[in-house]
């Protein structure tokens, strides 16, 4: 079948999309209509925590559709009150609401911090959040978030997300007002290009929100379930957040997000919160599966450690290629190029048969499944060094 040949003007057009269709998927691998095969190192940005089509989210998926699809949330479901206490026991918090996505997760923190401050700090709403941050594409998200190509979209934002500098204390200060409730951000700004709030700064963050009276939220959508070669993002600075959320690699690629928080922050009534599909049976036995899978021993530390080798292999190539600097913890990478260079390489990698992702024009970004082998990883990295050297030639040669 020719790509002419899918309907392809059915979809609505919301972004560049390369004339290929994937048909077939298995764990780093991804085939298309062509038969073509590519090694995928996107993974549906951060998604596919064990690949493709991985046995233990095809069999949870089998195993419960024959048993119940959803009840509506009106009612307890077994697959969620499993997945809830699995959560809880493996984190500091103590009660989950299942959403579908991280950005409905997200809306549920803003509004489960602006009740909280309704009933605990005179009305409160504000929450500060950062420059370059991404919190989702619903319009709160979206408002939330500080990517500048939102800026004059869909106008009037929804208001109350005074933006502070990540890494910079004295920024958040700054905009603390009697107004505000609380102060979100990602522990690693993965769509900004994978910018790491440090240890310190996320330490001094939760100081100076227990000392304001503030909650602390982290998005952990894209840092959650093993990224970044600990179970939670926030682990890696010893602190204890108010309210986190999670998305992506909980579904291990099916649709299923979290908002999580403390006894003390948690303060919906009846009425306040809801969702038609959230925490449906069906998701939930796959986040379970996933969670397991993901906490069996010795697991995380293999992430960190094929974590550790995909950074010395791109360190490598970045010496060698005259490059700038690689950075990320655990399976969440990315090499600046120094040079505007990134949608060329996406698409010369492509053509080669391997799947990139390009946050900035000068930078790469590596989201590869948490399993992926060393031979993998080795493929990749020869795959980058023909493709680098190709781009690069093409960009001396236009001076």
């Amino acid at each position: 079948m020719t790509f002419e040949a899918f309907p392809t003007h059915a979809l609505m057009e919301i972004t560049s999309r390369p004339p290929l269709v994937f048909v077939r998927g298995e764990g780093s691998w991804l085939w298309d209509h062509e038969g073509k095969r590519y090694l995928d190192f996107v993974q549906g940005w951060a998604v596919n925590c064990f690949g493709h089509s991985p046995a233990v989210v095809v069999n949870a998926l089998a195993e419960q559709s024959r048993k119940l699809i959803t009840p509506s949330p009106a009612f307890y479901n077994e697959p969620s009150l499993r997945l809830a206490r699995r959560i809880v026991e493996e984190s500091c918090y103590h009660q989950v609401f299942f959403t579908n996505s991280g950005a409905e997760a997200n809306e549920g923190a803003f509004k489960l911090a602006r009740k909280w401050g309704a009933l605990n700090k005179a009305g409160a709403y504000e929450i500060i959040t950062f420059v370059d941050a991404f919190h989702g594409r619903t319009l709160a998200a979206m408002s939330a978030s500080g990517k500048t190509a939102f800026d004059a979209l869909f106008e009037p934002k929804v208001p109350g997300f005074p933006r502070a500098r990540l890494n910079d204390l004295a920024s958040v200060e700054n905009l603390i007002t009697d107004k505000t409730v609380g102060v979100m951000l990602e522990p690693i700004q993965g769509e900004a290009g994978v910018f790491i709030a440090t240890d310190a700064f996320l330490r001094d963050l939760r100081e100076l929100t227990r000392q304001r009276g503030l909650l602390l939220i982290v998005d952990e959508i894209q840092t959650g379930v093993g990224r970044t070669g600990k179970l939670w993002g926030y682990e890696h600075a010893g602190i204890e957040p108010d309210i986190m959320t999670l998305g992506k690699m909980l579904g291990g690629g099916v649709p299923l997000a979290a908002l999580v928080a403390t006894d003390a922050v948690s303060c919906f009534a009846h009425g306040d919160q809801g969702g038609t599909f959230n925490g449906n049976p069906l998701m939930a036995a796959v986040g379970n599966a996933v969670m397991e899978a993901v906490l069996a021993p010795g697991f995380l530390q293999t992430v960190e450690a094929r974590g550790a080798y995909v950074t010395k292999g791109l360190a490598g190539l970045s010496a060698r290629h005259g490059l700038g600097e690689v950075r990320g913890r655990g399976l969440l990478i990315a090499l600046d190029l120094n040079k505007e260079i990134a949608p060329r390489v996406v698409e010369l990698a492509r053509d080669a048969g391997l799947l990139l992702n390009a946050p900035r024009p000068s930078m790469l970004r590596f989201m590869p499944a948490l399993n992926l082998s060393q031979d993998e990883a080795d493929t990749m990295l020869g795959m980058l060094d023909g493709v680098l050297k190709q781009a690069l030639a093409e960009d001396a040669g236009k001076k």
